[in-house]
């Protein structure tokens, strides 16, 4: 609708400069007075002007806003403005069309107290933890002797010559790569973060040390921003939070991977002590030594102890006197034996006896014989023991001493 009433824009049909201008003006006078949070920076006053003028920057990211503030407005402020204050500002949206730029011009600036500043960083605090940012688990160990060790700190600042200095007293031999930042004010955070993405980027880098000598709650802001918060989290080298401000520690503290207490704490905790390690190397030989000389010792004690038992001393006795025993086994089970057999063979020979005494051929020795009937049939011979059992006309077989004989029933008599 908007554009049916101001006509068609087309190449045919191109607004001059002043229409964009005025449309432009039309579309940020309809916004009204606003209020803004930010950090102020460029503050140009003098007394003799009746507008002073100011920027304010974004918190986290490179963005600003000109403004335009009457003079009385910042004398009558009890606390006078200074680079890097967080304030809030009431002020109406300008645009000027004659040199098409924009501006807020301000009726009223308030300082953040740092109450209100603790506050908003201890629930930055609880939702990151929520998040799982400060979780043990997610923690990354430094390496034990680092390849390069990455630096971000203030140019030329104490933190910067304590971190070197250490670390180079402990170990002579450490690299650093060392990038300077602002750290405090409103461009701390994009630059801070800028550095961690360059030093996360460069594969030489072990272990990152972001480090600052302390400063105000004010001055340490930018490492309470929930952007660097995040950038440290997401990056894939280990990092050390290295601000040195104990009564009130930055978040940066509970996301990173390690926090020191002081700049120099961090370059002991990152860079190991070539003096130290000599000396536990050293302590670890003798150690080492001692403990293979006693086993060796043990071990020649041992030795000398089998040497000295008898069955060292000769080593065959062993079998030797299982060899006797097996022989004297052996003579026993022989004697066992032949005892045995011996008994046995007299009692053959005894029952061998008594079946020549009792057998049928001593009986047809002494005149006996054995007689017979040989049936027709062809059937088994039967023993005689009756008269009915030969009638007249059998055939017998008579069995004597030395053989037998065959023979035929005359006659059958009974005996009375």
């Amino acid at each position: 609708m908007a554009a049916q009433k101001q006509g068609a824009n087309s190449a045919e049909t191109a607004w001059p400069v002043r229409r964009v201008n005025e449309s432009v003006k039309g579309w940020i006078d309809r916004l009204g007075w606003l209020w803004v949070e930010g950090q102020l920076t460029q503050i140009n006053m003098k007394p003799s002007w009746k507008l002073s003028y100011l920027t304010l920057r974004d918190t986290e990211i490179e963005q600003s806003i000109s403004l335009t503030c009457p003079t009385d407005v910042l004398r009558s402020m009890t606390t006078p403005l200074r680079d890097g204050d967080r304030v809030i500002i009431h002020g109406k949206p300008s645009y000027y069309p004659g040199r098409g730029t924009f501006s807020l011009s301000v009726s009223e600036i308030r300082h953040v107290g740092v109450g209100e500043l603790l506050a908003r960083i201890e629930t930055l605090r609880r939702t990151l933890a929520a998040e799982g940012l400060f979780d043990p688990a997610r923690k990354r160990r430094l390496p034990y002797l680092p390849n390069k060790v990455g630096l971000i700190t203030g140019r030329g600042s104490a933190a910067e010559r304590d971190v070197l200095a250490v670390a180079q007293s402990r170990w002579p031999d450490v690299q650093f790569r060392v990038i300077n930042t602002a750290v405090q004010g409103a461009n701390a955070v994009p630059e801070v973060i800028q550095a961690l993405q360059q030093l996360d980027a460069d594969p030489e880098v072990d272990v990152i040390i972001i480090a600052r000598g302390g400063g105000s709650v004010e001055d340490l802001l930018p490492f309470s921003e929930e952007s660097l918060q995040r950038a440290v989290a997401a990056a894939g080298t280990p990092v050390v939070s290295a601000i040195g401000h104990e009564p009130d520690n930055p978040v940066l503290d509970n996301v990173a991977d390690l926090r020191a207490a002081t700049p120099t704490d961090a370059a002991k905790k990152v860079v190991p002590d070539v003096a130290e390690e000599r000396l536990i190397l050293s302590q670890a030989r003798s150690r080492m030594a001692g403990a293979l000389r006693g086993w060796v010792r043990r071990e020649q004690q041992g030795l000398d102890s089998l040497r000295s038992r008898p069955v060292l001393a000769d080593p065959m006795r062993p079998i030797t006197q299982r060899r006797e025993e097996l022989d004297r086994a052996m003579s026993l089970i022989r004697r066992d034996v032949r005892y045995l057999l011996s008994g046995e063979t007299a009692a053959i020979s005894a029952l061998r006896g008594q079946i020549a005494t009792l057998g049928p051929s001593a009986t047809l020795a002494r005149g006996y014989s054995v007689v017979q009937v040989l049936p027709r049939d062809g059937s088994e011979p039967e023993v005689v023991t009756s008269i009915t059992q030969s009638p007249p006309g059998s055939q017998l077989r008579i069995r004597v001493g030395d053989g037998s004989i065959t023979a035929a029933a005359m006659a059958a008599t009974a005996s009375n």
